[in-house]
């Protein structure tokens, strides 16, 4: 009987799973019946926008993060698709920083032309996943939401996109519980315009902290302050915005800090990061790691040790995104179809993880992590037919955007980089980015 793949999510990295094996179809390979399973009602995944917070229409808990207003925090020439370039997709080169629109557009647009929407149902959440071992498959239950029809199906492989920046970890600070003004975690934010005229605390050193402060004091907020655990931000942020050591306790509408400086504040906004959960799995099936380059138990950073006819995809901590998930889709793909042998020895497996855990963590340096994730990129792009591109040039993309970022950082997005796929460079975008008020794609990609 034919392979079955259940494919669990339909954002960037599942669905760069479908294309890989489209794309060994198109070539005449024989390949598995693959399903796709999408708790939204479209495809995307987090560049899905969706105003909802808490909980999603069916009551189940609302899985985007994603904000009005957001634009690409590095440049697209750092994740472009090998295999499907910007300018194919909009018939000329577009600026570096895209808003969210103009890159959800360019995402659908490559599984559009692969003609693979029949493979995915929309609206079915994965409620539970077994394995089988006397028959060596995967037993998923799936509950249609537009129907409220539950029903269980068996597959031979099971490969996890459902991503890991969905569930917000949330901390809590005394005085919580008696803040009069609003609290709420990234996962939930949705406009700046809200805190237009607020003093807003952001609790967070890491790109959600400076992006969303960057967004409120963009659309006007007061002040920002914005505070961290270990160390600042440091970059020379406008003259209503100031970094203050870690957050101790709230009284009334002040926030006191490490220092035994406070500051009167309107609303506080926690971006405090994610968790990797996944309440569909259980404990002898379920990845349990950090957020990190060398993510654990998964050999190749995609195939778990414990059971390797499961794979994760896109579980990293990430510089490489979509280019990088295209890689792991295209390695997974070709372990399927038996094209790359998974080792049989589970000593082999998890010696593969330890050696990548240990090479992360031989230097803190950002270029060093950078370079890191570019060869990871490489040694999967080596072994299969994913169309080869120039990663060193993305690494050196990559380098400019932070050079860029520490001499400017409400400026960086004015910047503009060469396409390493197609040599292209980008022109300079016909607004300055703290200007862009419309982040609509008609109005980026007016001339």
């Amino acid at each position: 009987m034919k392979k079955r793949v259940a494919v669990i999510g339909a954002g960037p990295s599942g669905l760069a799973q479908l294309r890989a094996f489209q794309s060994a179809a198109q070539q005449g390979q024989e390949i598995p019946e693959v399903v796709c399973f999408e708790k939204q009602a479209n495809w995307g995944g987090l560049w899905n926008y969706s105003w909802r917070t808490g909980v999603d229409e069916h009551g189940e808990p609302a899985h985007g993060s994603m904000y009005r207003y957001l634009w690409s925090n590095g440049p697209k020439e750092g994740l472009e698709f090998a295999d499907y370039s910007f300018e194919e997709h909009f018939g000329k080169q577009i600026a570096s920083y895209p808003p969210r629109a103009v890159l959800f557009d360019y995402i659908e647009g490559r599984v559009l032309k692969a003609n693979v929407r029949d493979w995915i149902r929309f609206s079915s959440v994965i409620r539970w996943v077994e394995h089988d071992p006397q028959a060596g498959d995967f037993i998923v239950t799936v509950h249609d939401l537009a129907a409220d029809r539950v029903y269980r199906e068996r597959f031979d492989h099971v490969i996890v996109a459902s991503g890991h920046f969905s569930s917000p970890n949330v901390p809590e600070y005394p005085g919580f519980d008696t803040f009069n003004g609003r609290i709420l975690h990234a996962h939930d934010f949705r406009d700046a315009r809200e805190f237009a005229g607020k003093d807003v605390l952001v609790v967070g050193a890491s790109y959600s902290a400076e992006d969303i402060g960057s967004q409120c004091w963009k659309y006007g907020a007061r002040s920002i302050t914005s505070c961290y655990r270990s160390a600042p931000m440091g970059f020379d942020w406008p003259a209503n915005w100031e970094e203050k050591p870690a957050l101790q306790r709230v009284e009334g509408r002040h926030a006191h800090f490490a220092d035994g400086t406070s500051r009167a504040v309107d609303a506080i906004i926690l971006c405090t990061g994610y968790r990797h959960v996944f309440p569909f799995l259980p404990d002898d099936l379920r990845l349990k790691t950090a957020n990190r380059l060398a993510t654990a138990d998964l050999w190749k950073g995609v195939a778990y040790v414990h059971n390797p006819a499961l794979f994760y995809l896109g579980m990293q901590d990430q510089w490489f995104t979509f280019n990088m998930f295209d890689a792991q889709a295209w390695y997974v793909r070709d372990i399927i179809l038996g094209r790359i042998a998974v080792p049989a020895d589970s000593q082999a497996l998890m010696a593969d993880v330890a050696e990548r855990e240990a090479r992360e963590e031989a230097s803190d340096d950002t270029k060093y992590a950078i370079r890191y994730q570019a060869d990871y990129v490489k040694e999967l792009v080596a072994e299969t037919d994913y169309p080869s591109f120039d990663i060193d040039g993305a690494c050196e993309a990559f380098f400019e955007w932070k050079k860029h970022k520490a001499k400017g950082i409400m400026t960086f997005r004015d910047n503009r980089y060469r396409s390493v796929i197609t040599g292209t460079m980008a022109p300079v975008h016909h607004t300055p980015w703290k200007e862009a008020l419309d982040d609509s794609m008609a109005s980026y990609l007016q001339n």
